[in-house]
């Protein structure tokens, strides 16, 4: 039951424009699939289901697949798609992100694995990352920009 209600997810996500776990229920409900929200968030975590922005600035449900390549392209994907901007406090960077998109740059960040951060945290549009020295910041601020002009 689960692997068909995941592949069902899958394939609603291929063809609709679902952007929050509410519309994703109420699609698995139409189709017969009769879950609660928790289970859908279950579902989303374990299928490493992520968000990503439309030119319209809407977020969609996307499935990527599992290589460490695809993984860096996703994530630097990310990054740019929901960056707007970035400053630092000392040795504290600050990005500012998309409405909603904190937590999946936050989570590229970690996959970029910068030795320079420490660690970072993410509401929903601000990710705050200490890093180890005020230098440090200043490297990884260019590394990001790398990022957002390759």
């Amino acid at each position: 039951m689960k692997t068909e209600r995941q592949n069902k997810i899958l394939d609603l996500i291929v063809k609709k424009e679902i952007g929050t776990q509410e519309e994703l229920l109420d699609e698995l409900n139409k189709a017969g699939y009769h879950v609660t929200q928790a289970t859908v968030s279950r579902d989303i975590r374990e299928m490493n289901l992520t968000k990503v922005a439309l030119s319209d600035g809407k977020l969609r449900y996307v499935a990527y697949r599992k290589t460490e390549e695809d993984l860096s392209e996703k994530y630097n994907r990310i990054f740019k798609d929901a960056f707007l901007s970035m400053d630092n406090a000392m040795n504290m960077l600050v990005i500012r992100t998309v409405s909603g998109m904190a937590m999946a740059v936050a989570a590229a960040l970690d996959d970029m694995e910068f030795p320079e951060i420490v660690g970072s945290i993410a509401g929903d549009d601000t990710v705050m990352c200490a890093v180890r020295s005020v230098e440090d910041t200043v490297v990884v601020m260019r590394k990001l920009e790398d990022i957002l002009n390759f």
